[in-house]
């Protein structure tokens, strides 16, 4: 990181998780249990990224305004054609608008989280050599990597998705129970960790190709933009192959076809709709899985 005139420089986070900050004593922080002190380095990690970010002011805001159009360009499009169809496959407007402020938040927000993981980041970590240095610090290794990119230019982009959902749900007047808030919760969760495991496998294939595998972005970004709309406006072999082999129906086309009260396709039973937050931690079980497989082929550049 180039160190800017006059500015002081920025901290070491990792040798800052190890030493004891101010306000928490040696003793005491021999006491706080391995997960309080992985979070604690976490934040440590992501505070050093933020800070980083806004050396620059003016790049950061053009960054920020850059990430933000992209997601209001993409809405405003369908938003001013669709009216003059009359809906979408007999979905209104803040019907899809549901659908799609669902995958933007959960994508946008697991890019925020897991962009460490992201295939174009990890594999210069890989060509470089730099992964070494990963696996010789004395904190966790997936730890380490979700600390290694988090661009705060995408929150931007997480408030026009929350304003998107909002408008959604105040257009369909839905009522506000546990049921309601459990489906949409269990629905923006199960997407996190659905897209974080497409992106921790798209991560680790670097490890045996070096450069990033760009057929993963079907399943990521293309993924991403499929669940956006109704799943019953594409053929049955697509729907059926995300909906049985990549369970990326179940994530938020499921949960709001039972919000709206219709019935799920293939005559599959009501409680399928609660299934999003499962479907997700199944995929990101098995990218982790894949994750350590993946670690052991690493092999350093030995530079």
């Amino acid at each position: 990181m180039k160190k800017v005139s006059g500015s002081p420089p920025l901290p070491d986070p990792l040798q800052a998780a190890h030493t004891s900050p101010p306000q928490v004593g040696r003793e005491q922080q021999r006491l706080l249990p391995s997960a309080s002190r992985h979070l604690h380095l976490y934040f440590l990690l992501l505070r050093a990224q933020m800070r980083s970010q806004q050396v620059y002011r003016v790049s950061f805001a053009l960054d920020a305004l850059a990430a933000a159009l992209i997601t209001f360009t993409e809405y405003m499009a369908f938003v001013l054609v669709l009216p003059r169809f009359g809906g979408l496959g007999g979905w209104s407007l803040p019907e899809i608008s549901l659908l799609y402020g669902l995958a933007e938040l959960g994508f946008v927000v697991m890019d925020l989280l897991f962009g460490g993981f992201d295939a174009p980041n990890l594999s210069q970590h890989v060509r470089t050599g730099s992964f070494s240095t990963f696996l010789l610090r004395p904190a966790p290794l997936a730890l380490q990597v979700f600390g290694s990119d988090f661009a705060l230019r995408r929150v931007t982009r997480v408030l026009l998705a929350l304003g998107i959902v909002g408008y959604a749900l105040s257009g369909l007047h839905l009522p506000f129970t546990l049921q309601t808030v459990g489906l949409l919760l269990g629905s923006l969760l199960g997407l996190i960790a659905f897209f974080g495991g497409l992106f921790i496998v798209g991560g680790t294939l670097t490890f045996w190709t070096v450069d990033s595998v760009e057929a993963m972005n079907v399943l990521t970004y293309g993924g991403r933009s499929l669940i956006s709309y109704p799943m019953d406006i594409y053929g049955a072999f697509l729907r059926k192959t995300f909906t049985y082999v990549l369970p990326a129906a179940f994530l938020s086309y499921f949960p709001v076809l039972h919000l709206l009260g219709r019935p799920l396709p293939d005559g599959l039973p009501h409680w399928a709709a609660f299934l999003p937050l499962p479907a997700g931690l199944l995929v990101l079980a098995l990218a982790f899985a894949f994750w350590r497989l993946g670690v052991r082929r690493y092999v350093g550049t030995g530079s």
